[in-house]
């Protein structure tokens, strides 16, 4: 699906909508995500010591990196709403990280859509079963329960709901 209209969103609920492309997090990702966030914890930005000291056998990504990517991974993965004219980030009813993504993994993002409802006048709020995976790996990076608002001109919502 590359594209469905708001009529079709509140059908489609319970549905897995969507598969991102991989993304490959390397350590230059790591590095400037750990500037931006100013966590330079040795696990994510010391390969020799994480090597030594940890026990991933190397660097991991920031659980917060990973989770970060899902914006990247949303439009890279799930269909345009037709009538969009925003999205919005509403928040996470829950987040698990359940394994660490090391160096030079790929990891991918797969969405089902869990709730739909209309809202207000020109809202649609989304929420979503996100799963990361890893490649190769059994486990995925994290589970969450994403939020998102669809924004929509009052004129293009459908009748009856």
């Amino acid at each position: 699906m590359h594209e469905i209209s708001l009529a079709d969103a509140p059908r489609l609920v319970g549905q897995e909508l969507g598969t991102s492309k991989w993304i490959t997090v390397d350590q230059t990702m790591i590095n400037l995500f750990a500037d931006a966030t100013q966590d330079h914890q040795f696990i994510h930005v010391d390969p020799e010591r994480a090597a030594a000291e940890s026990p991933f056998g190397g660097t991991i990504a920031h659980g917060f990196l990973t989770l970060s990517l899902l914006s990247v991974m949303y439009f890279s993965g799930l269909p345009k709403i037709r009538e969009q004219t925003m999205g919005l980030n509403f928040g996470f009813d829950r987040v698990r990280f359940m394994s660490p993504v090391k160096t030079g993994s790929r990891v991918r993002g797969s969405f089902v859509l869990s709730d739909c409802r209309f809202r207000g006048a020109s809202m649609l709020v989304t929420t979503y079963e996100v799963t990361v995976e890893i490649e190769n790996e059994n486990k995925p990076a994290l589970t969450a329960n994403w939020i998102a608002i669809v924004q929509f001109d009052p004129k293009d919502r459908p009748t009856g709901v």
